[in-house]
């Protein structure tokens, strides 16, 4: 199933998806598709854009990016999630590849009314119209195994929505990415979730991700995230929709409390202000049922939180700038799973599974993203065998200089389970972009004027800086 080694695959393909309305651009889909499964050679005539990628016979999982079930902005949906036509063009060319099984999943938000958005973008009536048709498709699955709601700013939790034997535990130990910048006063956290939880994931040679196993059971993975710009990434597309394969929020840290000063990567510098904040919000999730004491430090931490703001504070306590130090290392981590896991939960030398990324770039996400994301007209659907030369490709299309947002620069680290075995300059664009021939400086210099997050402005690339 990994007969192509996905570390040497630095090409990415672009192919224009240029219908002015979105019943236009579904029915235009499926011949995009095609195409991009011809330029990277992915299609077999008579076996759809996947052909020679999927073996017959394969198990898939298809893996969209259903982050929210609305848009935080007044934006709504497209420049938000996995455009929905996207989805079924890739499933049915998933299906004309001959796999024993094929299923939709992702693991959004916990606050995420997926049932909702399912109903909202007509996704729960095409899968269960497919199902009658197809045999192989077995429909969509939700990987959370929490969900949850927030009264009055608390989080109330719905714990073991999905039995734990549905999921792989992995331990990466000392070879995770993040042990480096783990130390023993348990400073990782994700926002909103109870931090003394994340201690017995995330501790000095002691890291832990709990992952689907449908993901680790398939044999091939079709990847199919949003492009945007992201608040503490700085941009989330093929390597940081992974983050969706886990099924429980205290597995992923996503920053570390503090500011730069002192060690943590929540917010440049020092401030008592914020400190203060993150103590508020820590009482508050610490707390083990909402009540009156949950309320109070949510509520306090809420009015230091708008004094921080009208003081002139963008970045926040959540680790949405630049310098977050963290987030990357978990994305990474999970690339990492999903190409070298086993079923057991450890990691082989070798790829165990073919991984392809196929990136909705049509109506692209910019300004305070991923969830207030507002739409970006792109027009392109990328595709390629290797996330790290994807989300080189896309950070350029989102304006920023990749070499100065760290998810995208580090993926071309070199570590253990590595995710590439070639240089950021060794990626090379073919498709429609300049007919095949163009250079990412070409890419850039395209690149139209783009709303960036506050904490990531200073990662723009200079064509754009100037503008």
């Amino acid at each position: 199933m990994t007969d192509r080694d996905f570390t040497r695959a630095s090409c990415v393909a672009a192919v224009r998806v240029s219908a002015d309305t979105p019943e236009r651009r579904r029915a235009e889909l499926s011949t995009s598709l095609q195409r991009l499964g011809d330029f990277l050679e992915w299609s077999e005539v008579g076996r759809g854009p996947f052909g020679s990628a999927i073996p017959r016979g394969a198990r898939v999982v298809v893996k969209p990016n259903w982050v929210l079930h609305e848009n935080r902005g007044p934006w709504g949906l497209g420049p938000l999630v996995t455009d929905p036509g996207l989805i079924h063009a890739v499933v049915e060319g998933v299906l004309a590849a001959g796999p024993a099984r094929v299923v939709v999943g992702d693991a959004p938000l916990q606050g995420c009314d997926l049932e909702r958005l399912l109903g909202d973008t007509g996704l729960d009536r095409w899968a269960a119209d497919l199902q009658t048709r197809e045999p192989a498709f077995e429909g969509v699955r939700d990987f959370r195994r929490t969900t949850c709601e927030f009264r009055y700013g608390v989080r109330v939790a719905r714990e073991d929505q999905q039995p734990e034997s549905d999921f792989v535990l992995f331990d990466l130990g000392a070879e995770s990415l993040l042990e480096p910048v783990t130390d023993m006063r348990g400073s990782f956290r994700v926002t909103q979730y109870d931090p003394r939880k994340m201690r017995q994931t995330h501790a000095p040679g002691r890291h832990c991700y709990l992952v689907a196993r449908a993901i680790v059971e398939a044999d091939v993975v079709v990847n199919v995230p949003k492009l945007k710009t992201h608040c503490k990434a700085g941009i989330t597309s093929a390597l940081k929709n992974l983050v969706g394969i886990n099924g429980n929020k205290e597995f992923l840290p996503h920053h570390r409390v503090g500011g730069s000063r002192h060690g943590g990567d929540c917010y440049p510098g020092g401030s008592v202000l914020k400190r203060a904040i993150e103590v508020a919000l820590d009482q508050s999730n610490l707390a083990s049922a909402p009540g009156t004491r949950a309320f109070a430090w949510s509520a306090t931490g809420d009015v230091l939180g708008r004094i921080a703001q009208l003081m002139g504070d963008e970045v926040g306590v959540e680790g949405a700038w630049s310098g977050n130090d963290t987030v990357w290392r978990t994305c990474l981590d999970l690339n990492r799973i999903l190409n070298y896991g086993r079923t057991d939960g450890t990691l082989a030398e070798t790829p165990q599974r073919r991984v392809l990324h196929v990136v909705d770039a049509m109506i692209a996400g910019q300004g305070d993203g991923p969830l207030a994301a507002e739409p970006l007209e792109l027009g392109l659907l990328l595709g390629g065998g290797n996330p790290a030369a994807v989300d080189w490709v896309g950070a350029h299309l989102l304006g920023y200089d990749p070499h100065r947002v760290a998810l995208a620069r580090e993926a071309f680290g070199r570590f253990r389970w590595p995710i590439t075995a070639f240089e950021r300059d060794e990626v090379r664009l073919i498709g429609d972009l300049g007919g095949g021939t163009a250079t990412l400086s070409d890419v850039l210099a395209a690149t139209q004027s783009i709303k960036h997050p506050p904490g990531w402005r200073d990662s723009a690339a200079a064509s754009l800086e100037r503008r």
